[in-house]
């Protein structure tokens, strides 16, 4: 295996676990809770986590934070702020580090966003998914598309401008038009970043388990899925990942550090992480225990490690590919070699069965998905799992 470079950029994410409704469609680590969750408590948690890990990066520099969920926005600015606080004590943050929110329209009040602000936040990540009312109740949604409006400009007026506005299409009862409404309304609220992407009926959720019954077929997806791309386009928002399209210079860094295999710390219950070990020439990855109250005990032991992986170099290549390959823009070979220590020949092969068949552009230093490529990702990246 070649020597690793250099240690690749370091995200910290952490995980808020609760909600006030979990969504038919969500399968991700959410918890509804009844009354407030306990925040100092789970703050206390998160420390002690980041504690336990951070042998894993010591004299490291923190690029980004995000607050996923679940609804990290049911916590108060001054838990954000006191995790923030205490994070930036033991890790070293970048100067112009961004700290994303994600925020659910139905759960904050006008007054705390400015408290986010203060508290270090710098980006905003709504969860809007539609603004159709009808659409929002088929998904169980708990705002409505006026809560998502007044709740955007209530950040702007706040001093936050980063925003990302999440839209979900092929939506049950959904039609071309109105899909093409959710974006045009998004875009008459001026924020830097839209996600975009198909609703999936994800195993264990409860669309899976009672699928709605007017979901749009395939070819209606599709169409929908051009047209929007077309609107977002001739507004300035170029697409830079499959679901993610931003304003010139506004790319989301943390998902951008994901998809060219960098480095996270994964925080609270759940989490994933993601660590280059140097001095090992690995890559690992580790995860929480999932239950919010298994791990509000056991944080900051081993007992809420729910486990650590050592990657295989025959598994390098697909977990590079399944992130970078998302990208339109691709990323060049030598990151490839950078990232996993194996030389580009151990991929050599399976690069020109890519190239080929259409998937990739015929570039020997660069790893770019053709149109078609971007089409079947799936099969793209299937070519590199061992």
């Amino acid at each position: 295996m070649q020597t690793m470079l250099t240690p690749p950029p370091l995200a910290l994410y952490v995980h808020l676990p609760w909600c006030v409704r979990k969504c038919p469609y969500c399968d991700f680590n959410s918890h509804e809770h009844k009354g407030a969750p306990p925040f100092d408590a789970y703050v206390d948690a998160l420390l002690r986590d980041l504690d336990f890990d951070l042998p894993l990066a010591w004299g490291r520099v923190v690029h980004s934070v995000f607050f996923g969920g679940g609804t990290p926005s049911l916590f108060p600015p001054q838990a954000i702020d006191r995790f923030l606080q205490g994070a930036a004590a033991r890790l070293r943050f970048a100067p112009d580090i961004e700290i994303t929110l994600e925020t659910n329209p139905g759960t904050v009040e006008h007054g705390p966003f400015a408290g986010y602000r203060a508290a270090g936040v710098n980006r905003l990540s709504f969860g809007v998914q539609s603004f159709d009312d009808g659409c929002l109740q088929r998904l169980g949604r708990i705002h409505s598309s006026g809560d998502a409006e007044r709740a955007v400009k209530a950040a702007q007026d706040a001093g936050l401008d980063n925003l990302n506005l999440d839209l979900m299409y092929a939506l049950p009862g959904q039609t071309l038009a109105m899909a093409v409404d959710d974006i045009a309304r998004a875009l008459d609220l001026q924020p830097a970043h839209i996600s975009h992407y198909q609703l999936t009926l994800e195993p264990g959720t409860r669309f899976a388990a009672r699928p709605p019954q007017d979901l749009p077929d395939i070819d209606a997806a599709w169409d929908m899925q051009e047209a929007c791309q077309a609107q977002l386009a001739t507004a300035g928002f170029a697409q830079y990942e499959v679901s993610a399209y931003a304003r010139e210079g506004r790319q989301c860094r943390h998902n951008l550090n994901y998809w060219q295999f960098g480095d996270y710390l994964g925080i609270g219950a759940g989490a994933h992480g993601k660590l280059t070990l140097g001095a090992q020439q690995q890559v690992m990855r580790r995860w929480k225990i999932r239950h919010p109250l298994l791990y509000l005990e056991k944080a900051g032991t081993a007992a809420a490690i729910g486990g650590d992986e050592t990657l295989a170099e025959a598994r390098l290549p697909f977990d590079f590919m399944l992130n970078a390959l998302r990208l339109n823009a691709g990323v060049p070979l030598a990151l490839f070699e950078a990232r996993t220590g194996l030389p580009r020949a151990a991929i050599a092969a399976r690069l020109a069965t890519a190239r080929a068949r259409g998937w990739l552009e015929d570039d020997p230093d660069w790893l770019r998905p053709t149109e078609l490529g971007r089409r079947f990702t799936n099969d793209v990246v299937g070519l590199f799992l061992d």
